[in-house]
């Protein structure tokens, strides 16, 4: 799901299939299948002198401006601070990166997964794994897994609500082509069509100005936009979307799911998730 609080995800770290020229295979003869055919690496196979990155000897990562907590603080990538910069930075690491050839720029999220080159390495921008997306770009070995939560002014009806059939009658405003979207088609199936904003910011206007009974995002965005851009709002509760919404992140495949692996079985991911996201995402959950 993209984030309102990003002009999104997913985190997500993403590379169009048609753009392999800027990301070259970086396993050796020696790599093995698994059951489902992909290449498995090891991060011995990934290092800098092995990986034909966009700029040689740099990394290259691409989020949205702005870029907003809890993924980012202070609107600044390259600060290390925030889930997605810490991630990305944690990424870069394993593949051998100094924190200096780390370079950043911007990607808004719409085309972030649309086919064709790409001037980055790997995005991270909250962008969730689906089959669609996955028929235009590669996705890594999923980094987080989002719900998706509600987000209505204080006082209203759709606040009151403590089960997803409570909100089939509201107007519910949600960003085109995040997977929102579908979760409230499929989850909520409110009676009405959800009204689709181009941007995050016209999702949050259109909440501040009552032009939708309620907003739906990803958890972790909820609580940033109840928190700094409406205040006036609150989180009404949480619930799975279909199929799970998972963020994946991508350098050249096998590398950054090696990468991914290790963070994961050293506890450093879970460590990262816990400082930036976990303590700030608590809500009941609708069913």
């Amino acid at each position: 799901m993209r984030g309102l609080a990003v002009s999104k995800l997913r985190i997500i770290l993403l590379l169009p299939l048609a753009a392999a020229a800027l990301i070259a295979g970086c396993g050796s003869d020696d790599d093995s299948e698994d059951s489902e055919g992909s290449v498995s690496v090891s991060l011995e196979d990934c290092t800098p002198d092995q990986l034909e990155t966009l700029e040689p000897g740099k990394l290259t990562v691409a989020t949205d401006s702005p870029a907003f907590p809890p993924y980012f603080e202070d609107d600044d990538p390259t600060n290390g601070e925030g889930f997605e910069s810490a991630v990305a930075y944690a990424i870069a690491d394993e593949l051998g990166f100094e924190e200096g050839d780390v370079e950043w720029v911007v990607e808004p999220f719409n085309s972030s997964y649309a086919p064709g080159p790409k001037d980055f390495d790997f995005d991270v921008n909250q962008i969730s794994i689906t089959e669609k997306r996955a028929q235009q770009v590669d996705f890594s070995t999923p980094y987080y897994t989002a719900k998706q939560a509600v987000v209505a002014l204080k006082g209203s009806d759709a606040a009151d609500a403590t089960a997803l059939s409570d909100l089939a009658d509201a107007s519910i405003g949600v960003q085109i082509g995040t997977t929102s979207l579908e979760a409230v088609e499929a989850s909520i199936q409110p009676s009405e069509d959800p009204r689709v904003f181009d941007t995050s910011n016209d999702v949050v206007s259109a909440l501040k100005q009552e032009q939708v009974d309620a907003v739906v995002v990803d958890v972790p965005t909820a609580f940033f936009l109840t928190a700094v851009q409406v205040p006036e709002g609150t989180t009404v509760g949480q619930f799975e979307a279909p199929g799970g919404d998972e963020w994946g992140a991508l350098l050249e495949k096998d590398c950054v799911s090696a990468a991914i692996d290790s963070l994961s079985e050293s506890g450093e991911l879970a460590e990262i998730e816990q400082t930036w996201i976990a303590d700030k995402t608590d809500a009941p959950v609708l069913e």
